[in-house]
């Protein structure tokens, strides 16, 4: 069985109101809406599926799901930028290791940065292979297909590496009841910068400002006698805003 790890962010559910979703500006940070906990991104989910249908293929099977979880918390680690994040994460796998491979979604549905998966890869000094369809693994080697602009490719790469996944690959799976009760059974273990000899991750990006932006929609209805006149004073109208 290979040891596979799967790296999850949890981010501000994506289903809350937009008129609650509020930021500090001078500490440029998301305020936590109360009553609302967040999710895991929905890439990352993503993630775990592709893992999970590796798993299925290899036998024996256990039981569907992970084996076990690591939580990393902690205010420094929670305000750091994607370099910080990889370099902390990067430890954590290598406190776990030896490992066969890391799977990642595509990108946080947060922040949308898209390159975690691509720095540990770097920092490990393993290979990386990003937006993927499809992961299979074999014979200490994952075949996988990615999603490109204008099609898809396979590529084969040697294990360990990292592999990051995309929607394309499917919709995780719903856990059932009986899967839901044994999770809660499981271990997840608590880790914090000092388990990992981290004291503070160094940010390299400098954030400028933080700020939910302004929507103005403004409504003009065009009058006239009939089809054609509405569309000559609409087509007026927009050539007046520079639009045409």
């Amino acid at each position: 069985m290979p040891h596979i790890i799967c790296l999850a962010k949890q981010v501000p559910d994506p289903e809350t109101p937009a008129s609650q979703f509020k930021v500090d500006e001078a500490a440029k940070k998301v305020l936590p809406v109360p009553g609302i906990q967040p999710v895991p991104s929905q890439f990352d989910t993503i993630g775990v599926e592709a893992a999970l249908r590796i798993k299925d293929q290899v036998k024996p099977c256990l039981a569907m799901g992970a084996d076990e979880g690591i939580h990393i918390n902690g205010p420094a680690a929670n305000g750091a930028d994607h370099w910080a994040t990889a370099e902390v994460l990067a430890a954590a796998i290598q406190k776990v290791a030896p490992f066969d491979l890391i799977i990642a979604g595509r990108q946080a549905v947060d922040w949308d940065m898209g390159v975690v998966g691509s720095t540990i890869a770097e920092i490990l000094g393993i290979p990386v292979v990003t937006i993927a369809k499809e992961v299979k693994y074999a014979d200490g080697k994952v075949t996988v297909e990615r999603v490109l602009l204008d099609g898809f490719e396979t590529v084969e790469s040697p294990t360990p590496c990292v592999v990051t996944v995309s929607n394309e690959l499917g919709e995780p799976r719903y856990p059932q009841l009986r899967q839901i009760m044994l999770a809660a059974k499981k271990e997840v273990k608590p880790w914090t910068l000092a388990d990992l000899g981290i004291s503070a991750p160094q940010n390299r990006v400098n954030l400028e400002a933080l700020f939910v932006p302004e929507t103005k929609v403004e409504t003009e209805f065009i009058d006239g006698d009939s089809p054609q006149e509405k569309a000559v004073k609409l087509a007026q109208r927009l050539r007046e805003a520079k639009l045409i």
